[in-house]
């Protein structure tokens, strides 16, 4: 095997930009990202080259890009279901780290956010909820050290 930082990897040091996702209401995504998890809109632009209507939203370092396109298929129900999902090829959800996962939870409950479902993966509280267009997002807390 060629000598690999095991840090940098083959194209050097990465770190996250952003994550795409596509919805049928670009204004309604932008809302709800900004009412559930606090996103504030970067940028808006247009892509005649798609065509497309785009929408960059933030939250510190991070990014979710927010394409709108008229005529797209709608996100086919087994997509809604995480284990559903796992049996088609391609991404899968966003996942973001939360200091108390049933805490998040019940605050997007009362926000009235889609909850998929809630689970302990070996003892660790994990979540997905579905955005306004049905979207899957995690929700972890950090893995517990381990000895």
């Amino acid at each position: 095997m060629a000598d690999i930082d095991a840090n940098a990897g083959v194209v050097g040091p990465l770190r996250a930009h952003h994550h795409g996702i596509s919805v049928p209401d670009l204004d309604a995504a932008i809302t709800w990202y900004h009412m559930m998890l606090g996103f504030q809109l970067e940028k808006r632009l247009s892509i005649a080259a798609i065509p497309a209507e785009v929408a960059f939203v933030r939250r510190g370092d991070f990014r979710i890009e927010i394409f709108e396109v008229a005529g797209a298929a709608p996100l086919p129900e087994d997509r809604r279901v995480p284990n559903r999902d796992l049996k088609t090829h391609g991404n899968k959800h966003l996942c973001f780290e939360v200091p108390d996962v049933p805490t998040a939870v019940a605050a997007l409950r009362r926000a009235g956010a889609d909850i998929a479902f809630e689970l302990c993966v070996e003892g660790n509280p994990t979540a997905f909820v579905r955005d306004c267009a049905g979207n899957l997002i995690e929700f972890l807390q950090p893995f517990p050290d381990t000895p």
